[in-house]
């Protein structure tokens, strides 16, 4: 079968950012709970329920006073005023202990900090009830150390804005507001699917030929990393009769519609590729990609009959293909709608020379420490221990074809494939 296209790496990025713009662009609403909303999106604007604070209190430790009653002599101490409690009026002449936190009693319009107190300390009940009284500075200006009503946020103000992703401080205003769940924008539903009769889940038995399926978990757990909800459905038939069957099946299963499918395997060029030889019939375009590993591709809307049509990503069934074919197209087009921040790109110096095929981007493994960069595994595409040893991709343009050690070079920098 001859490909239906050729792309460059940055025409079948666009072309996978362009389809995945669409299918995400009205991903739906959910109410969750605040600790399940970190990095989700705020589907509705949220205005103050109340004051933040609700109501004055003391800034720190110390007496909380009328100021004209300073400058007369020493003042009496009343009970104390704890946080989170009630706090009486105070009467003219007198100075109550309060703590950081306390409401402000009615009458009082400064706090004086114990520190400044003579003496420097509050009273112990005996000495309260013996008539202790304590001096203060006569300089204190109404409103000292008070924190007001409203001084953060006033009721009715606009807190956060609809679309703002949400993090630990967002998340903290909204407690602190008595806010304990929120309306947020839907995890996107990404359908999950490997080919290939070859392969076994993994804790199955090998048989002869086989070998375990790794990119099931590889692909579910960068996509759930990146902020999507994963369906697996295991390894698909290569039989297109029941890849075919057990697809529509998957498609119509579970409490939502997928917005994305994504399927590794069954798409290059050879006798039992099943997912190009039945899905090119059903609205994917296959073909090939100047880049190695990753370079043969599929995508499109799937219009299977019997199902509601959905995005559809094919990657390669290599696991490095795969995964590196999820870090250079679909995690970038992912990142806008999830905000996830986009992979550190820096220049390094290379540790050893380098061999490049012309005419394809390559993207090799490697290690990135303190501004170097040393190549791993070579350019074959199944060394999953060198992907597994790597924590960054050096990316060498198509026309060059060697490096040498020192050259400086473009990184990717993808920590531990999160």
């Amino acid at each position: 079968m001859t490909p239906s296209f050729r792309r460059s790496v940055a025409e079948h990025r666009a072309s996978i950012k362009e389809l995945v713009d669409a299918a995400l662009r009205d991903p739906g609403n959910e109410k969750v709970h605040l600790r399940q909303a970190m990095g989700r999106r705020l589907a509705t604007t949220i205005n103050a329920p109340r004051s933040l604070p609700p109501w004055d209190n003391s800034q720190m430790d110390g007496y909380a006073v009328n100021t004209t009653d300073l400058g007369q002599g020493p003042l009496r101490v009343t009970n104390p005023i704890a946080a989170g409690e009630a706090a009486p009026p105070l009467v003219h002449g007198h100075a109550a202990p309060i703590m950081t936190g306390a409401p402000m009693p009615e009458g009082a319009n400064a706090v004086i900090p114990i520190e400044a107190a003579i003496p420097e300390r509050f009273p112990s009940e005996t000495q309260l009830a013996a008539g202790f009284t304590v001096q203060l500075p006569v300089n204190a200006e109404p409103g000292s150390f008070i924190r007001t009503r409203g001084s953060d946020i006033t009721e009715g103000d606009t807190v956060l804005e609809a679309g703002t992703l949400l993090g630990p401080t967002s998340l903290g205003i909204l407690a602190g507001l008595g806010i304990g769940e929120t309306s947020v924008s839907q995890r996107p539903s990404v359908l999950l699917l490997s080919t290939g009769d070859e392969l076994v889940a993994p804790g199955g038995e090998l048989g002869p030929g086989q070998i375990h399926d790794a990119n099931t978990t590889l692909l579910a757990v960068a996509l759930e990393a990146a902020g999507c909800t994963v369906t697996t459905v295991g390894v698909l038939d290569d039989s297109p009769a029941l890849f075919t069957e057990s697809l529509r099946t998957a498609l119509s299963t579970g409490e939502r519609s997928h917005q994305l499918v994504i399927s590794s395997g069954g798409i290059s060029k050879g006798a039992f590729d099943v997912v190009k030889e039945v899905l090119g019939a059903h609205g994917i375009d296959f073909g090939s990609v100047k880049m190695q590993p990753g370079g043969p591709q599929g995508s499109g809307t799937l219009t299977l009959p019997g199902c509601e049509p959905v995005a559809f990503i094919a990657f390669p069934g290599n696991p490095v293909s795969a995964f590196v074919s999820f870090e250079i197209f679909l995690r970038p087009a992912l990142a806008g709608h999830l905000g996830i921040t986009a992979r550190p790109q820096l220049k390094a110096t290379l540790s050893e020379p380098m061999d490049s095929m012309p005419g394809k981007l390559q993207v090799r493994r490697g290690t990135y420490t303190d501004g170097a960069f040393t190549p791993l595994g070579g350019s074959s595409s199944h060394l999953l221990a060198a992907l597994a040893a790597s924590n960054a991709l050096i990316l060498i343009d198509e026309d060059i074809i060697e490096l040498a050690a020192g050259q400086i070079v473009q990184t990717l920098i993808i920590g531990d494939g999160s």
